[in-house]
C-alpha cells in the first residue's frame, strides 16, 4: 500500500471534493474555512498507464473505473476525517437548481438522467454508491452545472424541433455551471459579462448583472464551441448522411462526436491545443484544427454580445483560455468594434487584467472544487440551524 498523502494538519473534520470527468476523478481536500489543504487527480481511468497525481507525486496506478480510483485515493488519505463529500453533478436537469442530500430518491433520479449524459453521469453515481456502501454515516451533498443556468429566458431553453420533446426534458441545460458561478464571485463582474470556459471541453454563458442570458452548450455538452474531442454544433443531417453511408449507428455518432472530432478530428493527430501549436507552422492539419477553434469562439463572442445588447466585460478560464495568450489573442483580433483591444505584454504574461480598451478582458483561474467546499458547507449550516 502506497503511504498516506493526508498533511500534517490539526483540525478537522474535512470535506471531500470529487469531480469525475468520463476517465478523470479530481479531488480536494478543505478545512472548515473552506481553505485548500489537498488536492490531486486520477487521469486515464480504465485506460492504461493511469496515473494518480499530486503536487509532489506522479504515480501509474491500475484503476480499472471510478470506483477503483475512489478506493484507492481513501487509502491515500488514511487518518484524516471527514464531515461530508461534496461531488459535481454533470447534468441536474430541470429538477435540481440547488446542491441536494444524497439519497436513494436522488440516486433514482440521477440514474434516469443518465439517458441525458451517458458520458458524465455513470461515473458520478458510481462514486456516491460507492460511497454509500463504505462511508454510510458521511453525508455527501451533490452540486450541479446545469443549476447555474436554471434560471436562463425561456426563449433561451428552446430547441427547434417538436414541442413534444419538451415534456421529454429535452431543452438547453447548459454546463460548466460551476466554474461559471465560481468567476462571477469575482470582483468587477456587473454588467454586460461574456463568460468563455476554454479547456478540453468548451463553453461560453452569456450574463447581465448577475443572471444567465444564454450559454452555447445545449440538451448535453457536446453543443456549442469545438473541443478538444467534441464536435460542439453540427449538421444535425450529418446522422442520417453517416447512417446511410457509413451504416454508422447511434452510439457509434455518439462516440464521434464526443470522442473522436474537434481539435482530435481536424488534426488528426491531437487534442492537446499545446500540441498543435507546436506543429502548427509544419502541419497544416493543425492549423486548421486551431483556425476553426479560435475562429467558432470570435463568432460565439460576437453572438453574445448582440444578445447582451453590448459588452462590458469578457473573462477567459479553463485550461486554454488561463494559460495560453496566443490562442486568446487570435480570438480577440478584429473584435475592436465591440470595444475589444487586448494589451500584447500584459496578455503574453497572463495578467489578470490583459486589455486596454473600452471591454475589460480578464484572465480568471477558475475553481470548481472551492464552489462545491463552500455549497457543502453552507449546505450543512443551513440544516444544522
Amino acid at each position: 500500500m502506497k503511504p498516506s498523502i493526508a498533511p500534517s494538519v490539526e483540525g478537522g473534520p474535512f470535506v471531500l471534493v470529487l469531480n469525475s470527468g468520463s476517465s478523470s476523478l479530481r479531488f480536494a481536500v478543505f478545512d472548515e474555512s473552506p481553505a485548500r489543504v489537498l488536492s490531486g487527480k486520477f487521469d486515464r481511468i480504465g485506460l492504461p498507464k493511469s496515473v494518480f497525481l499530486t503536487q509532489s507525486e506522479r504515480t501509474e496506478v491500475p484503476v480499472a473505473n471510478h470506483g477503483a480510483a475512489l478506493e484507492h485515493l481513501l487509502n491515500r488519505l488514511a487518518g484524516m476525517k471527514f464531515r461530508a463529500v461534496g461531488h459535481r453533478v454533470v447534468h441536474g436537469g430541470a429538477t435540481y437548481q440547488h446542491p441536494q442530500l444524497v439519497d436513494r430518491a436522488l440516486l433514482k433520479e440521477l440514474r434516469r438522467l443518465s439517458a441525458f449524459d451517458p458520458e458524465h453521469l455513470p461515473a458520478a453515481i458510481a462514486l456516491m454508491e460507492r460511497l454509500v456502501e463504505q462511508s454510510p454515516g458521511i453525508p455527501q451533498i451533490a452540486c450541479f452545472d446545469t443549476a447555474f443556468h436554471s434560471a436562463m429566458p425561456r426563449v433561451a431553453k428552446l430547441l427547434p424541433i417538436p414541442r413534444r420533446y419538451e415534456a421529454q426534458g429535452v431543452q438547453r441545460y447548459g454546463f460548466h455551471g460551476l466554474s461559471y458561478g465560481y468567476l462571477l464571485s469575482q470582483p468587477g463582474m456587473n454588467g454586460r459579462v461574456i463568460l468563455a470556459h476554454l479547456g478540453n471541453g468548451a463553453s461560453m454563458a452569456a450574463v447581465r448583472d448577475g443572471r444567465p442570458v444564454d450559454t452555447s452548450m445545449a440538451f448535453t455538452p457536446a453543443a456549442g464551441l469545438v473541443m478538444s474531442t467534441r464536435s460542439g454544433d453540427i449538421d444535425p443531417g450529418l446522422i442520417a448522411f453517416l447512417a446511410r453511408s457509413d451504416q454508422m449507428t447511434a452510439a457509434q455518432f455518439t462516440h464521434m462526436v464526443n470522442h473522436e472530432s474537434g481539435l482530435l478530428g481536424i488534426s488528426e493527430t491531437s487534442s492537446d491545443m499545446r500540441d498543435l501549436l507546436a506543429r502548427e507552422s509544419t502541419d497544416t492539419r493543425a492549423a486548421e484544427a486551431i483556425a476553426l477553434f479560435c475562429y467558432q469562439a470570435k463568432k460565439w463572442i460576437g453572438a453574445y454580445a448582440a444578445a447582451l445588447s453590448g459588452l462590458d466585460t469578457l473573462v477567459f478560464t479553463g485550461g486554454i483560455g488561463e494559460n495560453l495568450p496566443v490562442i486568446r489573442a487570435r480570438i480577440c483580433d478584429g473584435l475592436s468594434f465591440l470595444g475589444i483591444d487586448l494589451d500584447e505584454q500584459q496578455n503574453t504574461g497572463n495578467a489578470g487584467i490583459i486589455s486596454h480598451g473600452r471591454v475589460a478582458v480578464r484572465v480568471i483561474r477558475t475553481d470548481e472544487e472551492m464552489v462545491i467546499a463552500r455549497s457543502v458547507c453552507n449546505f450543512l449550516e443551513e440544516k444544522h440551524e
